[in-house]
């Protein structure tokens, strides 16, 4: 009885792994044709509307609305910055070391490692320019495309949903902890823009980019659990 239940599961898996192969190929193919109008020049206009649109009339100086928003803003653009994603991501390995998920933690580790390195030589590589358009909300070092803060949350906050849902048996709660990281991820690269720190397409590559490396990090770590070659933290299944 136990063997039909396996090959059923290990069915299952596999079906979802073919349709995160089939996102991870949109996602790509996404990023590249974004990636390509940015570099002709072509999404100048809709990224300046929109900039400009997110100030108020007559003063790009003044984002939209009052004082609170702006400084909550700044909030939300810390929950993707180095220092919050850092921590986050050493208190996870902590917890799978303390679940004795030793060669998991080491995974997440490398993910969001390589997740770093992606976003600095794809930074380096295209070089675009910060928005001059409209003052800075927040200090910024490095340039413009892809957004790292944008694909930094997406590829911590994803990765992470994705590891914590394989223990959670009720779907309820797989999808909300999930939705919980999409929508961090959303808010993180909406204040970018709303800052005036990032052009909006800038936003919707590291968002693409951060998903794509989610996606491929959780696609792999599902393959070594099922060829048993990393393990699933114990006693950490929640009902």
């Amino acid at each position: 009885m136990k063997r039909p239940r396996l090959l059923i599961q290990a069915a299952l898996e596999n079906r979802a792994a073919l349709l995160v192969l089939a996102l991870l190929a949109g996602g790509l193919w996404a990023f590249i044709e974004l990636a390509d109008e940015v570099l002709e020049g072509e999404t100048h206009a809709v990224d300046e509307a929109i900039l400009v649109a997110l100030r108020t009339p007559g003063d790009l100086s003044d984002p939209l609305g009052p004082g609170w928003l702006e400084e909550m803003m700044r909030d939300f653009t810390a929950l993707g910055g180095t220092g919050v994603l850092t921590l986050l991501t050493i208190a996870a390995v902590g917890f799978l070391l303390v679940a004795k998920a030793p060669r998991v933690a080491l995974a997440v580790a490398l993910a969001i490692g390589g997740g770093i390195l992606l976003s600095t030589l794809l930074k380096s590589g295209f070089d675009r320019p910060r928005p001059e358009l409209v003052p800075h909300g927040s200090i910024v070092y490095t340039a413009s495309f892809p957004s790292g803060h944008s694909m930094m949350s997406a590829t911590v906050y994803l990765t992470l949903a994705a590891l914590v849902s394989r223990v959670l048996r009720r779907r309820r709660l797989r999808v909300y902890l999930v939705g919980l990281a999409v929508v961090l991820t959303l808010l993180v690269g909406f204040s970018r823009v709303y800052l005036g720190v990032h052009w909006p397409t800038d936003v919707l590559a590291g968002w693409t980019v951060g998903a794509v490396w989610a996606l491929l990090a959780s696609l792999v770590m599902l393959r070594l659990q099922l060829r048993r070659s990393i393990e699933r933290p114990r006693g950490a299944e929640i009902e």
